[in-house]
């Protein structure tokens, strides 16, 4: 089942048509989406100069056709995403070179490039707007999207996968709630809460507590923060009633209560959450929040024994039984997952020096042959540095015989295949095994509380 989208593409703001070209292969062409470059392939074109050729071709049509420079479409990009696990790297690949040669009928150069750092495996496939012969250039057609997608099911369809069903409008599901957004000075005003909290003494010490964050402080007659992400300063004076200069000066100097303002945003709430210590919040807190926590735990234990029926968990046993088993699985995932990674990681490197074993072999034996020259190293201190870098690599990773790179790149997709389906488990199991921790937890809670009432009812006793 493949999800395809046509997108024209246009020269970028203050950038020209081969700049704008040179952007948009590069990023389809990037080695950390394409497996170090093994799942590029090309139509009419070198994946290397895909950009050049692409503006020989439009230099050629304005020739042979007289037509404008100013290329208001520079080329055509189809997204064509497959469904998680049911297609390989190299499957989707091929599969992408068929669906262009079909929907361009081999008339215009494109490359196909697949990317595996998502979930799912998806194709970018860039098309050239104007034709190979340069007699004509391509035009959007009405609808030409649906005729896209067409194509993309016949084509997984004569290959045995399956095809997106059209779902009429008034039956799929309508989005009414959307997720909230933080913006920059919501994020300010929260870590200025943060940096309140810690009861500064002086304004310089609530600066300083503000650069420890992360934030750079710009001195001045207004004085302005700028966070990681943030591209210019904001003043304070900006930030609204209470977190300006003068409002944080009074609240340090105990002229002015500091009131929290900012919204706050949580996570997605568990099914089962930790039961509140009643007796350590009593200490604390009045009478008011005695009662809301009384009713918190109440509810909180309620959720709990729902949980453990719909679970069909009927004793401590078989919950510490079915606890254990599932922290033990997530911990075993989560080997599984760093196992993985450090792999993936000792591959790329081993390939990385394979290529360069290779390309600097010949330049080691003819230095060996000139009885290791000083003069002959230093003329080729850059190739002789790279395959000795290699052989210690080869030595630190005990390789005994150099594998061919073809095999590490296949043994790199098997075990990136694994590692993402291992993740996705993880992921539930972390949860599932979250939520029966804190159902034991508070189970425990319970059963503690119960014998601490027992014990001050045998005391009284004791002392009357």
């Amino acid at each position: 089942m493949a999800a395809t989208r046509l997108i024209p593409l246009h020269a970028n703001k203050g950038r020209t048509v081969a700049q704008s070209l040179s952007d948009r292969t590069d990023y389809a062409k990037n080695p950390e989406k394409t497996e170090k470059g093994e799942l590029v392939t090309a139509y009419h074109c070198d994946p290397f100069t895909v950009d050049e050729e692409f503006m020989l071709q439009k230099r050629l049509y304005h020739q042979i056709t007289g037509g404008s420079r100013n290329d208001k479409v520079i080329a055509y990009q189809i997204r064509q995403s497959f469904k998680p696990g049911e297609v390989t790297p190299e499957e989707a690949n091929r599969l992408g070179h068929e669906l262009a040669m079909r929907f361009t009928k081999g008339r215009y150069s494109f490359i196909v490039a697949t990317h595996t750092d998502r979930a799912h495996i998806h194709n970018h496939i860039l098309f050239n707007a104007t034709s190979i012969d340069g007699t004509k250039k391509f035009r959007n057609f009405w609808l030409s999207s649906i005729a896209l997608q067409r194509v993309s099911d016949l084509v997984c369809l004569e290959n045995g996968l399956s095809v997106i069903a059209p779902v009429p409008y008034s039956e799929r599901e309508k989005r009414t709630e959307y997720p909230k957004r933080e913006s920059i000075r919501t994020v300010i005003c929260s870590d200025i809460d943060a940096a309140l909290q810690r009861k500064p003494k002086d304004f310089s010490k609530f600066l300083s507590f503000m650069e420890s964050t992360g934030y750079e402080v710009k001195q001045g007659a207004r004085i302005a923060v700028k966070g990681k992400n943030q591209q210019r300063f904001v003043r304070l004076s900006s930030l609204g009633d209470g977190y300006t200069e003068a409002d944080i000066r009074a609240v340090i100097s105990g002229e002015r209560q500091h009131e929290i303002k900012t919204p706050v945003f949580h996570r997605r709430q568990r099914s089962v959450n930790l039961i509140i210590d009643i007796q350590a919040k009593m200490k604390e807190k009045g009478p008011g929040y005695t009662r809301w926590a009384t009713v918190y735990n109440l509810k909180q234990m309620s959720k709990t024994l729902l949980f453990l029926r719909d679970n069909k968990i009927s004793s401590l046993d078989q919950l510490q039984a079915l606890t254990d088993e599932k922290t033990a699985k997530r911990d075993e995932l989560l080997a599984s997952i760093k196992t993985s990674e450090a792999r993936l990681t000792e591959i790329a490197s081993l390939k990385k020096h394979i290529i360069n074993y290779s390309k600097t072999r010949s330049t080691y034996e003819e230095y060996r042959k000139a009885g290791y020259s000083k003069k002959f190293f230093e003329a080729h201190r850059e190739e002789l540095t790279l395959h000795k870098a290699a052989k210690q690599a080869f030595d630190e990773l005990e390789v005994r015989k150099i594998p061919k790179v073809k095999e590490l790149s296949a043994e790199y997709a098997r075990i990136l295949t694994e590692k993402k389906q291992a993740y996705a488990e993880y992921r539930m199991i972390k949860e599932e095994a979250q939520e029966l921790v804190i159902a034991k937890m508070n189970i425990d809670s319970l059963y503690e509380a119960e014998k601490a009432e027992e014990q001050r009812i045998r005391q009284r006793e004791k002392t009357h």
